[in-house]
């Protein structure tokens, strides 16, 4: 089993990354193979709507950080996604990732074309979660939505979703041992389920 977690934080070392190593720690517990990517260390170009991977099954466009992720992508058994909250919405590197995603559909030729995962050859789980600043999770805007909506659709089982809200300054989460261990627990939990629900 592999799991891998995404940061989409410009941020290095701030609250995005801290929870998100808390959960792959957790996942570690377990003695299977961790990896975290942090966005901010890749080029990845946003999608242009080509469709060229349509008929390549890969994104012949641009070669860049994701020709390096998409391997990754489809050997993880569980995916981590974390993105602050920008704007009530995600990151920018954070949407182009999910939109670089666009290869593992197959699409029907009729309209509205019907489509179908290329990503469904395995049970795939997933984990969400998106830090804002303000106390009321209503300002977080769509950033779970935006994360947890694409990956559904390419056929990953979201296991849970974490709003975390009230946090701005860098590294302010490592003052909240609650919401460590809940991070912590977290990780343990999708390995668990995944193991339970991959047959």
């Amino acid at each position: 089993m592999y799991i891998l977690g995404i940061s989409g934080s410009p941020r290095k070392k701030g609250n995005t990354d801290i929870v998100l190593e808390k959960i792959i720690s957790g996942a570690r517990e377990y003695k299977i193979k961790a990896e975290i990517i942090y966005l901010r260390d890749y080029v990845v170009t946003p999608c242009i709507g080509c469709e060229k991977c349509r008929k390549d099954l890969t994104c012949s466009q641009f070669y860049d950080g994701m020709t390096l992720l998409y391997p990754k992508v489809e050997k993880a058994d569980i995916l981590v996604l974390g993105s602050p909250v920008y704007h009530y919405n995600i990151t920018s590197m954070m949407k182009s990732f999910i939109d670089r995603l666009y290869p593992y559909y197959l699409f029907s030729d009729e309209r509205p074309r019907k489509y179908q995962s290329r990503l469904a050859d395995k049970k795939r789980s997933g984990i969400i979660f998106s830090i804002c600043e303000q106390i009321d999770q209503n300002e977080m805007g769509f950033a779970v939505e935006a994360m947890a909506k694409p990956l559904e659709a390419l056929k990953y089982n979201i296991v849970e979703t974490m709003p975390i809200s009230g946090f701005f300054d860098k590294g302010a989460v490592r003052e909240d041992v609650s919401l460590l261990e809940s991070a912590y627990a977290l990780g343990q939990k999708v390995v668990i389920y995944h193991i339970n629900n991959r047959s």
